[in-house]
């Protein structure tokens, strides 16, 4: 099992586990689900056992996920090395750990961790990653994506010139990147608002989910239209529109779940308008990606973005762990 690491990315609401070949930086294999570290959490706070530490519980759940995976491949996982990133070194994951600050250099150099050295009950050295702050905002994750994409990708020299990566989800994240090091960002909450203003919001009587893996030319219309209508007042007045595009018969239920989708991922994207960004660089999964995309080509930044496949923002969490482990500790 040399040159392997196993790779977990632990988010608030899902976990990812990959067997990696380090030397290839190629994923052997990966489970994955929805046991994130808020819901771990919860179950620990739950839990009727009140003599295992949260440190302890954390480390079962992770040990079950990396059974599931031994027993997948029908392989013996123990004594090969853990990293963690995301939310695992949160105050509601393994251990909470104190951000790095920027500028963070992209080598992954500047990055805080924490290493645990095997236990009886969970035989892997482990090394857990910490975010990054600035000012006033955090993150846990996305800096550990970004080193990875810039080592999969031939990136524009941001010795130059400033970079802004676009990281769509929840939290969306615009990551200001020169001379290889992150600058500055700022967090987006745009993903999040959408699902309260959809779920809990007197507008969810005026849209309804189509549940369709394909978008119809109507829908894509209904997207435009909001992208379009987020640079005509503020937030809290364009949303209004969505209730009167249904009261009114101006756009069908269907269409008005995208337009509010349009309203927002606008307003998040306009921001980039507003400032003097020569290179954007659009960072989405492949959830969000299309939506992202044609946002930009609305807002007219398509000369100055460079769109990453999601296939590459895919791997680029597992890479950029690899790198900080080794970073941090003697090669793999």
């Amino acid at each position: 099992m040399r040159n392997t690491l196993l790779c977990c990315d632990w988010g608030t609401s899902s976990l990812r586990l990959s067997w990696v070949n380090t030397q290839e930086l190629q994923i052997i294999d990966e489970v994955s689900g929805q046991e994130g570290i808020a819901s771990t959490y919860n179950a620990w706070k739950e839990s009727t056992d009140k003599n295992i530490s949260q440190k302890e519980f954390f480390l079962q759940k992770l040990q079950q996920q990396i059974n599931v995976l031994a027993t997948k491949l029908g392989v013996d996982l123990n004594n090969i090395p853990v990293v963690l990133s995301g939310m695992a070194s949160s105050s509601i994951g393994l251990e909470e750990l104190a951000y790095a600050e920027v500028p963070f250099a992209l080598d992954g150099s500047k990055a805080t961790v924490r290493s645990f050295e095997k236990q009886p009950e969970f035989s892997h050295e482990t090394v857990l990653i910490s975010g990054v702050r600035n000012q006033r905002d955090v993150m846990r994750g996305e800096e550990t994506q970004l080193i990875g994409l810039v080592h999969l990708m031939n990136l524009p020299d941001s010795k130059q010139k400033e970079i802004v990566f676009v990281f769509p989800g929840t939290h969306s994240k615009h990551i200001q990147v020169q001379n290889n090091a992150i600058i500055n960002f700022q967090t987006y909450m745009t993903g999040e608002f959408f699902n309260l203003i959809a779920q809990h919001s007197i507008l969810k009587n005026s849209i309804k989910n189509p549940k369709q893996e394909k978008l119809t030319e109507a829908d894509w219309e209904g997207f435009s239209r909001g992208v379009q209508e987020s640079a005509k007042a503020t937030i809290l007045h364009t949303l209004f529109s969505v209730r009167t595009n249904q009261l009114f018969n101006h756009l069908t239920k269907a269409q008005n779940f995208f337009y509010l989708s349009g309203l927002l991922i606008g307003t998040e994207l306009r921001s980039l308008q507003q400032k003097t960004v020569p290179q954007i660089v659009l960072s989405s999964g492949s959830n969000l990606y299309p939506f992202y995309q044609r946002a930009i080509e609305e807002l007219q930044l398509t000369d100055q973005t460079l769109v990453v496949s999601p296939e590459i923002i895919d791997k680029a969490a597992m890479v950029g762990q690899v790198r900080i482990f080794e970073q941090q500790l003697t090669p793999i």
